[in-house]
């Protein structure tokens, strides 16, 4: 790609020149907020949080509401180097990455050397549809804290604060339930797989990501639920810099 990465998709913590990036994709109503806490704590890496459109800094512009057009507002605006670098998603921003590494191979553009997924079941088992997204506000907040949780409950009592959280939350579920599969060659990447052991999400669906590449694939599931990694992060974060010590990171990388 031959385009400088716009500022207004990424946000990172402290540079580390030396450490692999790390591309990290929120959740469905998340923002990169959730992933900058990770820059203190995961050293071995640089997190380069994923801001969507609609939130955050970005609260001023129009959501996106398709995948489509999600992936290719976020190639068309972020410039991959050669150097190792990985993504890493949670749930809605799982599919996201995994999108964007198939579209990557489509286009000849550097590839992740690892895809890092989460809370989420393998894309081939996802069905289009779903009428969340045309809730309104209340039933799609209440609907969305009944399934997975993760809405703290200022956000629930507050109508500022519910304001501010719909707009991204509808759009990240139209993203979700109009999604519709499309089978391609599996990548040739490996894969680590994270979940919860009380989601909703199976360990017979987060297994199923084996047969999306030819790779080695890892699956990890940690005590808690949907939201398992805001439980136990320090876990969390030291089995992921696990995960990334394999990049093979460019000289003078700082120890996970």
């Amino acid at each position: 790609m031959n385009v400088a990465t716009s500022p207004r998709w990424l946000i990172s913590g402290a540079p580390r020149p030396a450490a692999p990036k790390l591309y990290c994709f929120a959740h469905g109503g998340g923002s990169a907020a959730e992933y900058l806490r990770w820059a203190r704590d995961l050293r071995g890496a640089a997190p380069q949080a994923v801001q969507l459109p609609g939130r955050g800094s970005r609260a001023a512009e129009p959501p996106l509401t398709s995948m489509d057009e999600l992936v290719e507002a976020f190639l068309a605006g972020v410039a991959f180097d050669s150097a190792p670098f990985a993504f890493f998603g949670h749930s809605l921003g799982s599919l996201v990455a995994y999108e964007v590494t198939r579209r990557l191979r489509a286009t000849g553009g550097p590839l992740p050397a690892r895809l890092v997924v989460s809370g989420l079941p393998a894309p081939h088992l996802h069905r289009a549809g779903g009428e969340l997204h045309l809730l309104p506000d209340a039933e799609l907040l209440d609907a969305v804290a009944q399934r997975h949780g993760g809405i703290p409950a200022e956000v629930l009592a507050t109508p500022e604060l519910a304001a501010l959280t719909i707009g991204p939350l509808r759009a990240d579920y139209a993203v979700l339930e109009t999604y519709e599969w499309r089978a391609e060659e599996p990548l040739d990447l490996p894969i680590t797989v994270f979940g919860g052991a009380d989601d909703r999400v199976t360990a017979e669906q987060l297994d199923a990501w084996r047969e999306h590449t030819t790779g080695e694939v890892t699956v990890r599931q940690f005590p808690g639920g949907h939201f398992y990694l805001r439980e136990r992060p320090a876990v969390v974060l030291r089995t992921l810099a696990g995960a990334l010590r394999t990049l093979g990171a460019r000289e003078g990388a700082a120890p996970c």
